[in-house]
């Protein structure tokens, strides 16, 4: 009996892209060893074993603020179960860009309304500005957390796993 102690760094290349927008808490994954585990110069694993996952958290990236966040774990490698450390990744949120996007809107709209027509068209054409600005900002740059097929993610074992010797 081999026994891989917690602590472990396990390399791992995934086999199908994974998004928060679309993959849900409890999905599954699949992916390959991409660097053998290696226990006092045994070959516990060769690189290429198969493993298994689970997405453990993910939540899409918001309109207007909050960040989209993907987590997944590792649950076996060749059909031993493992108990791993959470790979995550987290995009940040875009508050202050949408925010530039009302200020310069609003702006703008101001100018071009106080031309046109005085004071009241530069308070009219401020708050249209802001509108239109707000709304570019919600619908543009809005980017998925995603980690594509092939990506190498490393989790570490969070307990000793007991394997029958080669």
């Amino acid at each position: 009996m081999i026994q891989i102690p917690s602590g472990t760094a396990v390399h791992v290349s995934l086999s199908q892209t994974l998004r928060a927008s679309t993959n849900e808490p409890g999905d599954k994954f699949q992916g390959s060893l991409s660097a053998p585990i290696t226990i006092n110069g045994t070959e516990v694993f060769p690189r290429g074993t198969s493993v298994t996952g689970v997405v453990a958290a993910s939540k899409g990236k918001g309109r207007f603020k909050g960040a989209g966040d993907l987590g997944i774990e590792l649950t076996s490698i060749a059909n031993t179960r493992v108990s791993s450390t959470e790979y995550e990744k987290v995009s940040p949120g875009r508050g202050k860009r949408t925010a530039g996007f009302a200020g310069g809107g609003a702006a703008l709209g101001a100018i071009i309304g106080g031309l046109a027509g005085g004071g009241k068209g530069a308070l009219i054409g401020g708050l249209t500005g802001a509108g239109a600005g707000t709304a570019a900002g919600a619908y543009t740059g809005n980017r998925d957390v995603v980690l594509p097929a092939e990506m190498v993610v490393t989790f570490t074992l969070t307990a000793p796993v007991s394997v029958q010797g080669q």
